[in-house]
């Protein structure tokens, strides 16, 4: 116990005293926080301050897509409008358009019944305005047939925006709380990206450092005062502790970022996003639970090799439970009470991302929780007396590739 707690506590200091450390922890969530702000302040007037024109042989259905536009404050659109127009209008018009006096025109035919509409601008990527004009024009053309129904303008354009929907969670004592699917979808993805990250990342670190002291042949030395199964222990703890600290690290910068003025002002309304403390309780034991799962995978996997370069080829085959547990996002946000949702929520290799998914949706049974963390918790210690056994021969194996047949044989050595 004391060699393997030395060893943790070399493998912890090492890491975070490396520059490595400081830089990804430090960076990440200013990197992070960047990006985010970049794009949200490049989005802000996107498709705004437009100026176009309108021609059509509609009067009042021109008019009616100029009040859409123009009621629009966001897109702050300058819309007049030429009907009937000519054909030298539309000529002057398209040339405008080219020479960047204009930003667009809008071209409405009646002809049919249906009115059929062309937009010509400079850019072909201009989407945000084009949705604009198609949600434009649909509430005129219902706008101008109630209009001239008989209804008011304030009554017609009520109705065309149509009712707003509240959507509410029931708990299991019968009470009704606000929720937003957007939110708890987003919610759950974050903390399932954080999750499976870290996990594998500081999985590979341990497979990585096993890899660089197998070739350093510092092992022998290490040997000779130590256990294997203490290395090995010892390793998983140590750099176990460093995923920790710098997820604490970066929950507590997200925590002063989210609670800072700015953020404050984002996170409500349609964003508001709540942690429950089922989640904030879960995640710590679900991310020690995967990290020894996959480290002790890697560490295995690690020892029957003798490069990084042949260890990176083994890597997509396990990191495949992270990606089957993305690919099962949509299903199981839609429906966290499946069949297939519990069932990946109760595998060990998906549980950690699969539950908090599920979380974000509905708190699943305590039952679910126990058998969930029971079977990964066996399953990490039938990993473990694997990975160890091979790790006792395969680190001091040098200069061939281990066979699978070579593999039962130090199963059977150890």
């Amino acid at each position: 116990m004391r060699n393997m707690l030395l060893i943790a506590k070399r493998e912890y200091l090492e890491q975070v005293r490396g520059r490595a450390f400081r830089t990804t922890t430090l960076g990440l969530p200013a990197i992070f926080a960047l990006i985010v702000g970049v794009g949200y302040l490049s989005s802000l007037g996107l498709g705004a301050n437009r100026r176009m024109a309108i021609v059509a042989e509609d009067v009042a259905l021109a008019g009616q897509v100029r009040h859409e536009l123009t009621s629009d404050k966001d897109a702050k659109t300058d819309v007049y409008v030429v009907a009937p127009a000519t054909a030298e209008e539309r000529a002057v018009l398209m040339d405008k358009v080219r020479t960047g006096a204009l930003d667009g025109l809008l071209a409405i035919e009646s002809s049919g019944g249906r009115p059929k509409a062309m937009y010509v601008s400079q850019s072909s990527g201009d989407f945000i305005t084009a949705a604009r004009l198609r949600i434009a024009l649909n509430h005129a053309m219902v706008d101008e047939r109630l209009i001239g129904s008989g209804m008011q303008q304030t009554e017609a354009d009520a109705l065309v925006r149509g009712a707003a929907l509240d959507t509410y969670q029931v708990k299991k004592d019968g009470s009704l709380v606000r929720s937003n699917a957007e939110a708890s979808l987003w919610k759950g993805y974050v903390m399932a990206i954080l999750l499976s990250m870290t996990t594998m990342i500081y999985g590979m670190n341990v497979a990585r450092s096993i890899i660089q002291e197998k070739t350093s042949r510092i092992f022998e030395v290490m040997l000779s005062i130590a256990q294997p199964g203490d290395l090995l222990a010892g390793k998983l703890i140590g750099v176990g502790a460093v995923g920790l600290t710098q997820i604490a690290i970066w929950l507590l910068a997200g925590a002063a970022i989210l609670f800072s003025p700015f953020a404050a002002a984002l996170m409500t309304g349609s964003l508001a996003v709540h942690i429950t403390w089922t989640e904030a309780i879960l995640f710590p034991v679900y991310f020690v639970l995967g990290y020894l799962l996959y480290s002790s995978l890697f560490a295995g996997l690690a020892a029957t090799c003798e490069t990084e370069q042949e260890l990176q080829m083994y890597m997509p085959l396990a990191a495949a439970p992270t990606w089957l547990s993305f690919a099962l996002i949509l299903l199981v946000i839609s429906d966290s009470n499946s069949f297939w949702a519990v069932a990946a929520s109760l595998f060990p290799p998906t549980a950690p991302v699969i539950m908090f998914l599920r979380m974000a949706s509905e708190i699943p049974p305590a039952w679910q929780f126990a058998v969930s963390i029971a079977l990964m918790i066996a399953s990490i210690w039938a990993t473990l007396w694997f990975s160890t056994r091979l790790y006792r021969v395969g680190i001091l194996m040098y200069g061939k590739r281990a066979t699978l047949p070579e593999l039962l044989r130090w199963l059977r050595y150890s």
